[in-house]
Formats: C-alpha cells, structure tokens, sequence
C-alpha cells in the first residue's frame, strides 16, 4: 500500500471512531494513536494545545512517543512557529531549523500542522516526528491537513 493509500484508510477509522464525539481530548488522543500505528516511521504523534491562561503558549495534550516538552511558546521551535504564522512547518532535517527545541534528541524531521476550531481560531498544533532525515513531504502535508480540518471542523475529508 503507498502513502497515499494509507492516509486514506486512517483517515477513515480515525473518522468511524470519532464519529459522535465532541470532545476535543478525545478526538486528539484518537489521532494521536491511529496515525503512529498506521506509519511506523511516526517517532513520535500528539498535539500541543493553545493554553487558555496563556494564549501565547501551547502546552501537551494527548500524545505517543516519548517524553515531550510541556510547553513551547508561540514562535520558539517548530511547533511555535506552526502556532505563530498559522501555517504547516515541514523540516526535513529540524537540527538546521533556527530555534529547534530538541525534546528528545532522536527527532530528526518534523511536520507541524495546525489545528483550528470551526471559528477558524487556532486550537493547537499536531506535531509528528520522526528518526529519519527528510520523511515527511507534501503528500503528509495535504493528508494531515485534511485529517485535521476533518476531525477539528473546518471541512470534510476530500478522497481525491
């Protein structure tokens, strides 16, 4: 099965399993756990979400991997930047990404992606790791795109 293929068959059990379920912890410990049994190569999946006493930081919520960073300001980091422009960040190798935070050592390419409620308003970023140098590409980008407008609210997920 290619990438592609995969996407398309995560994204739908992801959508079966949530499938009635408000809640945003729930719908995020879901993905956190579908996307990193459907690629092995996921080191490490989950969300850091926009903290409500500090707009400015995001803080980890459901997860799998290793330990993560507890918090990461907007704009620090790969996930910081995510959250500050609003849009995917994509590293193939995060050791030449200015401001890295190396939560854990072993990560060497990164996706960001972030997550917006129905409002349009930034909810949190879904970061994935992996141990390979430059593993993920735009195909990730479309799917995890989808997959987060899906599940968040923005719109459906498009098989094309």
């Amino acid at each position: 099965m290619n990438k592609e293929q995969i996407y398309i068959n995560v994204a739908e059990q992801i959508k079966a399993v949530i499938e009635g379920e408000t809640n945003v912890i729930a719908r995020m410990a879901t993905v956190s756990c579908l996307l990193p049994e459907a690629f092995a190569d996921f080191f490490w999946t989950g969300f850091y979400m926009v903290d409500g006493e500090k707009p400015d930081e995001l803080v980890i919520g459901p997860y799998q991997g290793s330990l993560g960073c507890l918090r990461i300001a907007f704009g620090r980091g790969v996930c910081g930047a995510a959250a500050a422009t609003g849009q995917t960040q994509l590293v193939d190798n995060v050791h030449g990404f200015p401001g890295h935070i190396a939560c854990d050592s072993r990560s060497v390419s990164e996706i960001v992606v972030p997550v917006f409620n129905p409002s349009e308003k930034l909810i949190a970023v879904l970061d994935i790791d992996s141990e390979k140098p430059a593993n993920f590409d735009e195909i990730d980008q479309k799917y995890l795109e989808q997959i987060m407008a899906h599940v968040f609210g923005r719109c459906t997920i498009a098989q094309d």
